[in-house]
């Protein structure tokens, strides 16, 4: 085994021993923990993009596999980390969110709640764990372990309609756990496994009569998963929780959705796929109606959203809708465009995020913490940061945050140049083509490109109301007050996707060869159920 390999499980440790570690601190010792905590997610971000590297070097039309065994038991025995192109694409993508995020919040939000540093860093630890785990009893494991993160940041700051959104996002989430946990039980029932690649054996091979049970537990474990990427009507809690959480932690929740779509995008293919032994996919009908009428609702409540805190909010779903209706399609060329589209999409959301706060400030100050202080009976900590403490003036910062707020708003819209427009054109290229005859295009085709065309005109209407109001003619507005710490944070997730479009080519054959591995998911299989375990050292002075 190569020593890349080895890295698999580094993405899950150092999150963990990090987070543990920060616990052995006190609270006052801000400087420090915000130290451990960037230097470790430096760190999570660069062993990322070297199992990218490892995870890319294989050729184009075969899947590199790597394969960690935990315990040293050979799968489906014991527990297995994989590590494909797949993965490895979100394990960068998270680890670049967070620390966009974490960096963000070193202005002030890190110190107005207790143990943000070890929450934020158990909350990677579960991201990664969900995207590297090779069985479904693990991915309920990490999938709690993120979650119970989230609770904690999600109520992190205080304040009355925080703490409302956020028990109704416990809610909504204890009981998609308990549907996960059932849909599980299920699957074992029948086949006897939980290891993916093992189930993706078994399933073709289960009786007749244990069909209806096997497919009922898929539906209630689909379902777990929908609720999670905020599917119409199960998502209605995702823009209210959202707009409001704190700014940072906002940002990197633009990926949890994105959690529900990959295991969607895995299992779909892995398990019920044609190449997995299925005559036909799982859902597949349920999954781009449901995804169709999500992004038709969310582009509703982006037209009718007041605030942009809140139109960042819908357009999560829009973008979950978007995915869910490409995955229903189950066409390699429209996977490879929607995962393009996943990752320009996410970072973009996570930059408006941020932005949002920043533009905030730019209303009367003495009117927000009137509103401010009505929500929390003047004793929440962040009106004084804002007021006292929000950093030295940057010169230019309105240009700065309206060219921030345009590049946001053209990659929201996907109008060109920028990567929203690439990750659009990509899959309606796929189903329209010039290549392809207009009577050749299903009726399918033609809804996903009139969902993908209005849910762009809806985000573009939005977005210029929300521009001419804050910019052109505000009402009280006044220059905001930022660090350079916040801004850069912004600035760096919108320029990865300006290069994402500089470099489309690379990009986008990575997501080509992403898309054709997962839609042949045998070598996968292979990889897993073929693993040896690492031979016991030889015995002192033993023969050979």
């Amino acid at each position: 085994m190569e020593w890349k390999s080895h890295l698999l499980i580094v993405p899950i440790l150092l999150p963990m021993m990090t987070g543990a570690l920060l616990l052995l601190f006190d609270e006052r010792r801000h400087a420090l923990k915000a130290t451990l905590s960037v230097i470790a997610t430096v760190s999570l971000l660069v062993v990322a993009f070297v199992l990218l590297s490892f995870a890319d070097s294989g050729e184009p039309d075969a899947a590199r596999t790597g394969v960690y065994l935990l315990g040293n038991w050979s799968a489906p025995f014991g527990i297995v980390l994989v590590l494909d192109r797949l993965s490895a694409l979100m394990l960068v993508l998270t680890g670049t969110l967070a620390l966009a995020s974490l960096t963000f919040s070193l202005a002030r939000w890190d110190r107005i709640g207790p143990h943000y540093h070890t929450l934020f860093q158990l909350l990677l630890m579960g991201l990664n764990g969900a995207f590297l785990t090779g069985d479904l009893f693990n991915l309920f494991v990490f999938f709690e372990v993120l979650l119970a993160a989230s609770y904690g940041l999600v109520l992190h700051g205080s304040g009355i309609q925080r703490v409302r959104a956020g028990l109704h996002y416990i809610a909504i989430n204890l009981a998609a756990s308990l549907l996960f946990l059932i849909g599980v039980s299920l699957i074992y029932g029948v086949t006897g496994t939980l290891n993916m690649a093992d189930l993706a054996v078994r399933i073709p091979a289960v009786a007749a009569g244990d069909q209806p049970l096997l497919l009922a537990g898929a539906a209630v474990l689909g379902v777990a998963f929908l609720v999670k990427a905020g599917i119409y009507p199960l998502g209605f809690w995702l823009p209210t929780a959202y707009t409001a959480a704190a700014a940072p932690v906002a940002g990197i929740f633009a990926i949890l959705s994105k959690v529900g779509i990959y295991i969607l995008f895995r299992l779909s293919l892995l398990l019920f796929g044609v190449d997995a032994g299925a005559s036909a996919g799982f859902g597949e009908l349920w999954l781009f109606v449901a995804g169709i009428a999500t992004v038709a609702f969310a582009s509703a409540g982006v037209l009718a959203s007041q605030g942009m805190a809140r139109l960042a909010g819908f357009y999560v779903l829009v973008s979950s809708g978007t995915l869910l209706s490409a995955i229903g399609l189950a066409s390699v060329e429209v996977t490879s465009g929607a995962l393009y589209y996943m990752v320009s999409s996410t970072m973009a959301l996570s930059a408006f995020f941020l932005l949002v706060e920043l533009l905030d400030r730019a209303q009367d100050p003495a009117a927000d913490v009137l509103a401010v202080t009505m929500e929390a009976y003047g004793d929440d900590p962040e009106v004084e940061d804002v007021v006292e403490d929000a950093g030295l003036v940057i010169p230019g910062t309105i240009s700065i945050l309206g060219l921030c707020f345009v590049a946001c708003a053209i990659l929201l819209a996907g109008l060109p140049p920028l990567s929203g427009f690439i990750g659009k054109f990509a899959m309606l290229d796929a189903i329209i083509g010039s290549d392809k005859p207009v009577l050749d295009v299903s009726l399918f085709g033609w809804i996903f490109t009139a969902a993908l065309i209005g849910s762009g005109l809806a985000a573009m209407i939005a977005m210029v109301r929300a521009g001419i109001r804050t910019f052109w003619a505000p009402i009280e507005g006044t220059v905001p007050r930022i660090r350079l710490v916040e801004i850069t944070p912004v600035a760096g997730l919108l320029l990865l996707c300006a290069a994402m479009t500089v470099g489309g080519g690379p990009v986008l054959r990575y997501m080509d060869a992403t898309a054709r591995a997962m839609h042949a998911p045998r070598v996968y299989i292979e990889e897993v159920l073929s693993a040896a375990p690492i031979p016991p050292p030889a015995a002192e002075g033993s023969q050979p």
